[in-house]
């Protein structure tokens, strides 16, 4: 009796002690249980939904937000039902389908509805908007909105030509003209023969008409012209308006009105540009009073 009531009071006072030990004993029985079964369970369903995942994969490379074949093995204890596998099997399909006819809200416009949409763009931001991704360049590379953007910026009397190289590379060509008539410009407003004589083609066939009516023809003469017409003139600051552009592979001209000051007449003038080495050079310049009407009926009673 002595020994029982002893071994009683010996596992009452280790009695946490027993129980923590029968828990960790529990816990790695559990473990190694788990440890052994889940390769079984692994190569189960891994056989079956690889195929799926493969080709889930190559139509989404760069994405892994489809969830379609997770929940469905997820929901079969890991591995897809018949049920299933049909359902991720449509849905690679569709994103596929999707993928090679580059379906995008963009493509499924009318066409004639982008480029209205893109006619309100600026020159800057088409050229932003090609750089975004591919759809937004090919929309944004449309022949029919840099057709539109050049009538927009430039003239509407070019309707009827075909550029060779596409109306993008046909616009670039034209506002690269448009900034060297610019600078033409400028020049006589700084009053440098220096510039001058570098924007000029150094050749014996360049042509200057000042407003004067005197032509002047050959490189030489020509900045003759130049030299005295800044030392006569004072600066002037030229207006110009209704700026017209033509340009073909190498050569380019340019017609405009100008004013010395708005409320007299204008002049009529013309550049001729040819592209040598990279650049244009100007090679003609003519420059004209504007008749008006009574002028006009008078030069024909006199003439």
């Amino acid at each position: 009796m002595e020994i029982a009531h002893s071994l009683s009071i010996a596992l009452q006072s280790h009695q946490p002690l027993i129980v923590a030990s029968i828990i960790t004993v529990l816990s790695l029985l559990l473990a190694l249980l788990s440890f052994f079964k889940w390769p079984h369970k692994s190569n189960a369903s891994g056989t079956s939904t690889s195929a799926a995942k493969e080709k889930i994969e190559e139509a989404t490379p760069s994405s892994s937000c489809n969830g379609t074949a997770d929940s469905a093995a997820f929901l079969n204890g890991g591995i897809a039902g018949p049920a299933e596998e049909d359902m991720v099997t449509a849905d690679v399909s569709k994103v596929a389908a999707e993928r090679q006819s580059g379906a995008s809200m963009m493509e499924q416009l009318v066409p004639e509805i982008t480029t209205h949409a893109l006619s309100y763009l600026d020159y800057p931001s088409l050229c932003r908007l090609s750089m975004t991704n591919s759809l937004m360049r090919k929309a944004a590379n449309d022949d029919n909105a840099w057709k539109a953007l050049y009538h927009k910026d430039f003239t509407l009397e070019q309707e009827s030509i075909t550029p060779v190289n596409g109306w993008k590379a046909y616009y670039a060509a034209t506002r690269a003209i448009m900034n060297v008539n610019t600078e033409f410009f400028n020049i006589i407003r700084d009053r440098s023969l220096t510039a001058m004589s570098r924007f000029w083609l150094n050749a014996d066939y360049v042509k200057c008409v000042h407003f004067t009516g005197e032509l002047f023809s050959g490189y030489s003469a020509v900045m003759q012209s130049w030299q005295i017409a800044f030392n006569w003139e004072q600066g002037l600051d030229l207006q110009v308006r209704d700026v017209r552009a033509r340009v073909l592979t190498d050569m380019a001209w340019v017609t405009m009105k100008t004013y010395v000051d708005m409320d007299n007449g204008a002049f009529n003038m013309t550049n001729i540009f040819e592209f040598h080495h990279g650049r244009w050079y100007l090679v003609h310049h003519h420059s004209s009073v504007m008749l008006g009407d009574g002028d006009m009926e008078q030069q024909i009673v006199h003439g």
